[in-house]
């Protein structure tokens, strides 16, 4: 290091943490930044194990806090926090992320549960699309009243009582609507889907 080098370094110790900060926003300044790190990287670190994080997981938030820092240092406003409040206030937000990301890991695009269900054969298919066809002309021959139970019932997968509340009929009224909505539907499909509906 060159004497002038020396003198720079030795002036920048000298600085607070706001002209840091600043030093860095205005000019990306390296040896700012070097300083701050040498102030605040361990103090981050033993902030995140505090918090709970392993070491190695307190020392990878402290470095993005830093990073964060020479990032977003243009953000820091010394009328709103001192530069400490502000360095542990994005601290705090890697601490979070952490924290998500440690409940929440990544998705494996290789699991079997992200592929798409196979395709189901043509005759399947078509015997579905039959028995929506006859389901839909089924509900047409209900009353209103019949139709809007079973829309929520096996629809909307409202329980009796939650259908009661949402439609103010008493408890036994929905009961009966469904039994008579039922034995409409089971006389109009035929023996060819009564028995699926029986299942339901």
């Amino acid at each position: 290091m060159s004497p002038n080098e020396e003198s720079s370094a030795s002036a920048i110790s000298e600085w607070d943490d706001a002209a840091l900060i600043s030093r860095i926003a205005q000019a990306k300044d390296k040896a700012a930044f070097a300083e701050l790190f040498r102030r605040y990287g361990l103090k981050l670190k033993a902030f995140m194990i505090r918090s709970g994080a392993a070491p190695d997981v307190a020392e990878e938030a402290a470095q993005e806090t830093l990073i964060a820092v020479w990032r977003r240092a243009e953000t820091f406003d010394p009328e709103r926090a001192s530069a400490t409040a502000w360095l542990f206030a994005i601290a705090r937000n890697k601490r979070i992320d952490l924290l998500r990301r440690g409940a929440r890991p990544e998705p494996d695009p290789e699991d079997p549960s992200y592929r798409p269900d196979p395709e189901p054969p043509s005759d399947q298919r078509l015997a579905a699309e039959r028995r929506d066809q006859a389901v839909r002309a089924a509900l047409v021959e209900l009353t209103a009243d019949q139709r809007e139970v079973v829309m929520l019932s096996f629809y909307a997968g409202c329980a009796h009582a939650e259908i009661s509340d949402r439609l103010d009929i008493p408890l036994g009224t929905v009961k009966s609507r469904l039994r008579l909505a039922f034995g409409k539907l089971r006389a109009a499909l035929g023996s060819e889907f009564r028995d699926e509906l029986d299942e339901s």
